[in-house]
């Protein structure tokens, strides 16, 4: 495994803030996220004209502190995030083993869950699932969990399909050892990288999610604080208030970016094709050709180009 450089783990920081934020939001939080002061509401940060000492990045349309809601809302979404993102690969890697171990009748019948699942759209499977079961956190990461299964069952599949006939494979099946064996012993611990790559951009992806169910009213119910319902309680005073919606999208923005540059940096250690693709490119002269002649002029042909 080739070792993290400095460069890559630089997008960790803002994931690791905000996760000390979320672990340590009883300590670090300046004042409760759901007391306000009706005498102190949209009050500015305290660098502008106006802004409180005591409230370092202002206050929202209830006069509850905006700083102490940013970090609470951190330990909700990551929490609400996490919980969604480790059921979701569980239940989907746990399919993909299957359907693409056993394939027939199991992979034709998970095939066609994964194409309707793809073709529903998620929103309306949100609405669907919350109106039956009511909003709550637990309903969130489920519906969440349902949304995140299909990217981990695809992919796996994918792998177990071109592992299971290893010559590794074929020798433990020919000393019988059983299917579980087989599954959890050999083939789960091939697999187990790139599942991690996938929940780490799963994490990015179900923190939009929520905070998108949650603008909407779908998703955590007020008075929990929630970086969505931040942003939906301040739709009506961006002009008025710009620093009621700027914070609450600048925290959703910089942690999925992190999370987004840290999945990129663990695929680039852990994926073998990734590293090969870079140790040729290192080696190349840099007047070099293009690496596969062919397919480049295949792409000047299509995009219409002289060669």
């Amino acid at each position: 495994m080739r070792r993290l450089r400095w460069p890559l783990l630089l997008p960790a920081l803002p994931v690791i803030v905000a996760v000390a934020a979320a672990l340590l939001a009883p300590w670090v939080a300046p004042a409760s996220p759901t007391s306000g002061n009706l005498a102190a509401r949209l009050r500015p940060p305290a660098w502008i004209s106006g802004g409180s000492g005591t409230r370092l990045l202002g206050t929202d349309l209830l006069g509850r502190d905006l700083l102490s809601r940013l970090i609470w809302g951190a330990r909700i979404s990551l929490l609400i995030a996490l919980a969604a993102t480790v059921l979701g690969a569980v239940v989907g890697s746990l399919i993909g083993l299957v359907s693409g171990y056993y394939r027939g009748r199991i992979d034709r019948v998970v095939t066609k869950l994964i194409d309707v699942q793809l073709a529903f759209p998620f929103v309306l499977l949100a609405i669907a699932v919350i109106a039956v079961a009511g909003a709550s956190i637990p309903v969130l990461v489920i519906v969440l969990a349902i949304g995140s299964w299909v990217g981990h069952a695809r992919i796996i599949r994918g792998l177990v399909l071109s592992l299971r006939e290893r010559d590794y494979v074929q020798a433990a099946r020919a000393l019988g050892a059983d299917t579980p064996r087989i599954l959890f012993r050999h083939l789960l611990p091939e697999i187990l990288s790139v599942i991690l790559i996938l929940a780490t951009f799963d994490v990015g992806r179900i923190i939009i999610l929520e905070s998108t169910l949650s603008f909407l009213g779908l998703g955590v119910q007020p008075p929990t604080p929630s970086w969505g319902s931040d942003l939906r309680d301040a739709a009506a005073y961006v002009r008025q208030a710009w620093w009621t919606s700027v914070f609450p999208g600048l925290a959703i923005m910089v942690v999925v970016l992190g999370v987004n540059l840290v999945g990129d940096a663990l695929r680039d250690a852990l994926d073998p094709r990734t590293q090969s693709r870079a140790r040729a490119r290192r080696r190349r002269p840099w007047n070099a050709g293009p690496e596969n002649p062919g397919r480049e002029a295949g792409r000047d042909i299509v995009a219409g180009r002289c060669i």
